[in-house]
């Protein structure tokens, strides 16, 4: 597992970078802005352009219209996402290989919450204590400090499409930032509500590679 690439987004080198994480093989970031405009300028990045990575790896056309119906939801919810403080979207898209080999997606955000200030593990547990009807609830120790994991499920909404008013499954991993002020939320929404135990191994390694110090080599573009 070490010697695989990773591939590393321009934001993680931005100034004003505050936190970083890495997403397994099969998740595509989302730009939320660009998915909730027409995309008609050639200036911006068409929703087109934003799936293209996900859209080449269908090996015929009836498979990439399948997809493009079961993405529109997504783009509907992109509005949602953004007023509610979304500042990360990334989708995954995975073969089912217990069940039919159909694709399982996965839906994955990162939000920042604000809060007075308060010692990170009470923060977390406080977080996941919170949480109405949670199924599962455990603490995690990562590598940048103590976290709080819970799984839940919630109908899905109005804007979800095909899947408004099915039951989702939501594991929310919760991970207080070091100034003990914030939390950084990390949530994986899917309709597979049957895959739990799987979709909290996924939240999990997620949350280890969170770090709130810049984890990159100094190192130019160029090099």
């Amino acid at each position: 597992m070490s010697n695989l690439p990773y591939l590393i987004d321009e934001s993680a080198r931005s100034q004003d970078a505050d936190i970083w994480f890495a997403l397994p093989a099969g998740f595509v970031a989302l730009p939320l802005l660009e998915l909730t405009q027409e995309g008609n300028s050639t200036e911006r990045a068409r929703p087109g352009d934003a799936l293209r990575p996900l859209m080449e790896a269908f090996p015929d056309l009836s498979s990439r219209q399948q997809f493009l119906t079961e993405i529109a939801p997504v783009r509907r919810m992109a509005q949602v996402l953004l007023e509610a403080g979304t500042i990360h979207c990334s989708l995954g898209l995975h073969a089912d290989d217990e069940g039919d080999g159909g694709l399982l997606l996965a839906l994955f955000t990162l939000s920042w919450r604000t809060t007075d200030w308060t010692p990170r593990s009470v923060l977390a547990s406080r977080a996941a204590a919170s949480t109405e009807d949670a199924e599962h609830i455990e603490t995690l120790d990562l590598p940048c400090g103590p976290a709080s994991l819970v799984q839940t499920r919630l109908t899905g909404p109005p804007e979800a499409g095909r899947a408004a008013g099915r039951q989702l499954l939501q594991v929310t991993g919760y991970v207080p930032c070091p100034d003990g002020e914030r939390i950084a939320i990390l949530k994986l929404a899917t309709t597979a509500v049957e895959r739990g135990p799987h979709y909290r191994i996924l939240l999990r390694d997620i949350a280890r590679t969170v770090s709130f110090d810049n984890p990159l080599p100094d190192v130019s573009d160029e090099d």
